[in-house]
């Protein structure tokens, strides 16, 4: 009897890219700060002010775990009073797309129930 050559093997989910996505839309928060860092809105003090509900600790978490990613960059001035901003990086800027692409998808999904 003769076998036959498997022509595929199983696919599964890139593990780091798809365990960012998890993440980054499990923290409610990123979407927001993203929108924010659109509108020029780059340092935290400001951030928490322009958002109601969101707090320094929650927004210091979600920070860091952008910077963490790659997706966003902490640039630091050497000023009295210490200066914080944050920017999106060139790899943040193709992810934010990805995840504009996925909100445009929910959208259809949605017009189409």
């Amino acid at each position: 009897m003769k076998t036959k050559e498997k022509l595929f093997s199983r696919k599964s989910a890139p593990e780091r890219s798809a365990r960012m996505v998890e993440k980054i839309f499990g923290c409610k928060w990123s979407l927001t700060v993203y929108q924010l860092l659109a509108n020029g809105i780059n340092r935290p003090g400001a951030m928490v002010r322009s958002v109601d509900g969101l707090t320094t600790k929650v927004l210091n978490t979600c920070l860091q775990r952008n910077a963490k990613f790659g997706i966003l960059e902490r640039v630091t001035f050497n000023e009295v009073p210490p200066r914080v901003e944050y920017k999106v990086t060139k790899f943040g800027a193709k992810f934010i797309r990805i995840l504009d692409e996925i909100e445009k998808l929910q959208i259809e999904i949605q017009n189409e129930i």
